[in-house]
């Protein structure tokens, strides 16, 4: 369950009939993505939960990502992924092995790294209203992915009224679930090598590697 629940964060469609490309919601998602755009590398700590209602699913887990440009590293309990923007490899430390496979950017699948950027392409938007969000006055925007056959329906976007900080996103599908990551942690403007969005074999000594390029 914990393994599908996250391959969630890369994969984000759907389909909602009500939905617009609304002025108000466009202007609240430019001032957002112009702050991150500015920083040049960040680490961010996620708490991730899924609930679904009517299955009494109530899960929560937490994990860290650090961001460069178009790179990312994804730290989880069980798994880590660490994407260069070519290259996606996922170590799984219990089975001590690695798959390496190629991105695909033109794919459904949406790298992390972009996901304040994520609005400009395949989605219609709309401004809900303020709300308060752990204690931070907040703008709610829906993003709704343009594609009519799709999962997900909605992805409900919690953004900073102050100054544009991203505060949570929480994803519904169609089954009932509602899948929301919160930023619990935030560092600007980290130093990080681009050495450190690859995955170095000669660092986990007995690791398998399985290539699926």
């Amino acid at each position: 369950m914990k393994k599908y629940f996250f391959a969630l964060l890369l994969t984000f469609v759907g389909s909602l009939s009500y939905s617009q490309y609304d002025p108000k919601a466009l202007e609240i998602l430019e001032a957002m993505s112009a702050k991150y755009k500015a920083i040049t590398a960040f680490e961010a700590n996620l708490t991730t939960g899924l609930t679904n209602e009517s299955e009494g699913v109530k899960e929560e887990f937490k994990g860290k990502i650090t961001v460069k440009g178009d790179k990312f590293r994804l730290l989880l309990d069980d798994q880590e992924i660490i994407n260069n923007g070519t290259t996606v490899w996922t170590y799984l430390p219990s089975a001590k092995e690695v798959n390496i496979d190629n991105f695909d950017s033109s794919s459904d699948e949406i790298n992390p790294s972009k996901i304040f950027d994520m609005y400009k392409k395949g989605f219609k938007y709309l401004y809900i209203g303020d709300k308060t969000e752990n204690g931070v006055l907040s703008e709610e925007v829906d993003l709704v992915p343009e594609k009519k056959d799709a999962q997900y329906f909605k992805i409900k976007m919690m953004i900073s009224k102050k100054d544009k900080s991203i505060m949570s996103w929480t994803m519904f599908d169609k089954s009932g679930n509602r899948y929301k990551y919160s930023i619990t942690k935030f560092v600007p403007n980290l130093k990080v090598e681009d050495s450190f969005f690859t995955f170095d074999t000669k660092k986990y000594p007995g690791v398998e590697v399985i290539d699926l390029r």
